[in-house]
């Protein structure tokens, strides 16, 4: 059973045991992960708003939309009159918060940290805040079970083949694209998922695809922020040629990412991608695949 499977299942005949006080907030969430967090710990209908990079599920699409998380106006957060804005310390600018709290909303801030330990607080917090101290623990104990079965499943792979040399990047319709480094979530969902990543710089960095074919990466994973499917693939290679002849370019070894995966830390879809990308990097091995499970 996948993930989301067992978070759904997590819900299904929970009792709607709100606070007075947490059923009349009105909410807006910044950040795609924490709001993806925010719905599976039924917060959905408390929300009256979103921002940009917040994209699933599907259902909150409908809802209005505050701009990126980085650029944010407090007259239109005000407009929808909230209680609370929730978010992680990658939204701003930091005088539209200060402007927020003036006017008496409450901002809770969370962390974007790529680790398990921010999650967990992230998740006891807003359990705290939704009332839901009980399914917050439940779901970061199936997060560190899954991320414990694939770690299993990994080591076991490794007997068969080292781990791969990986780049991620991250571009808008193929341009120069950024490079995930160290302290990002692109690195930690390429370590968790067995692969080596090259790059060693901190943050987000543009290369040139001089430099990046000259680290030869044996995969490429790459997500483009206006694009998915075999136009973005396209659009990065035509822009980049130099990376078709990388190793990964020769075997065909370039894997997409949906971009939304990488944005407010660490989300409750991280670990389904982990498992596609572990697949991915040691596809020799079929009956090593056919094992990749979430822990029961």
């Amino acid at each position: 059973m996948r993930f989301l499977a067992k978070l759904a299942g997590l819900l299904i005949g929970l009792s709607f045991t709100h606070g007075a006080c947490a059923e009349a907030q009105r909410w807006v969430s910044v950040g795609g992960a924490l709001t993806e967090w925010v719905v599976a710990m039924g917060g959905e209908s408390q929300l009256v708003g979103i921002d940009s990079t917040s994209q699933h599920p599907s259902s909150i699409k409908s809802l209005p939309s505050i701009g990126y998380q980085r650029q944010l106006s407090s007259e239109g957060i005000l407009s929808l009159r909230p209680k609370i804005l929730v978010g992680t310390e990658e939204m701003g600018p930091l005088p539209v918060l200060e402007q927020l709290r003036a006017a008496g909303v409450k901002v809770e801030v969370f962390s974007a940290g790529a680790d398990v330990g921010a999650l967990q607080s992230n998740l006891q917090k807003l359990g705290a805040l939704l009332d839901k101290d009980a399914l917050a623990r439940d779901l970061s104990e199936q997060y560190t079970q899954h991320l414990d079965a694939l770690h299993a499943w990994v080591a076991q792979a490794q007997l068969h083949q080292s781990a791969p040399r990986v780049l991620l990047l991250v571009s808008h319709a193929g341009a120069a694209p950024m490079v995930a480094g160290t302290g990002t979530v692109g690195d930690w969902l390429i370590k968790q998922a067995g692969g080596r990543n090259l790059a060693t710089h901190a943050g987000y960095k543009v290369f040139s695809a001089e430099a990046m074919a000259g680290l030869d990466p044996e995969v490429l994973v790459f997500t483009d922020r206006a694009q998915m499917g075999s136009s973005s693939r396209e659009a990065l290679l035509r822009e980049n040629p130099l990376l078709a002849a990388t190793r990964a370019g020769r075997q065909n070894r370039l894997i997409e990412l949906d971009p939304t995966l990488l944005v407010g830390g660490l989300g409750p879809r991280l670990p389904d991608a982990m498992q596609t990308l572990a697949k991915a990097f040691y596809p020799a091995d079929t009956a090593l695949n056919a094992k990749v499970l979430p822990a029961q």
